[in-house]
């Protein structure tokens, strides 16, 4: 079994096999389908720490990217099978929260990305910032790792 580097102990991991609809003119991945693997392991997270998108609306409330970034390090090609590690990295406690991702390929450990969003609590129904309701402290501050 092939040990992974992760840049951080203990990620929420998503697993892929890489299939032939993202597999763009240059034959390989093409960059959206990182962009879109970070959004789905980034919602399994949430949801496996019991926050969902019902809740979110609910709550009248939702971290969104303020700031994202990603560093396309290594192509992956069809059929190979990936590991999508997320961590939540950094928080103020009120206002905002730092995820970060890393993809690496599962047969030899490579990264392949690494990516971070910078996350702002906003009022779904003005879009205006506003402060982290308890259910977000109470779900998400436990599961900030430590740098």
């Amino acid at each position: 079994m092939t040990q992974f580097a992760w840049d951080h102990a203990s990620p929420f991991i998503l697993e892929k096999r890489v299939g032939p609809d993202v597999i763009d003119g240059l034959q390989h991945v093409n960059n959206a389908a990182y962009v879109a693997w970070c959004e789905e392991v980034a919602w399994q997270h949430s949801e496996s720490l019991g926050i969902s998108l019902a809740d979110y609306q609910e709550l009248d409330r939702a971290m969104a990217i303020r700031h994202s970034e990603y560093d396309y390090i290594l192509s992956a090609y069809e059929g190979e099978e990936l590991r999508i590690g997320t961590w939540l990295m950094a928080s103020d406690g009120r206002l905002s929260m730092e995820r970060h991702f890393q993809i690496v390929r599962a047969s030899d450990g490579a990264v392949l990305l690494r990516g971070v969003w910078q996350l702002v609590c906003i009022q779904i129904s003005s879009g205006k910032p506003r402060r982290m309701p308890k259910e977000f402290l109470g779900a998400y501050t436990p599961a900030v790792v430590a740098e």
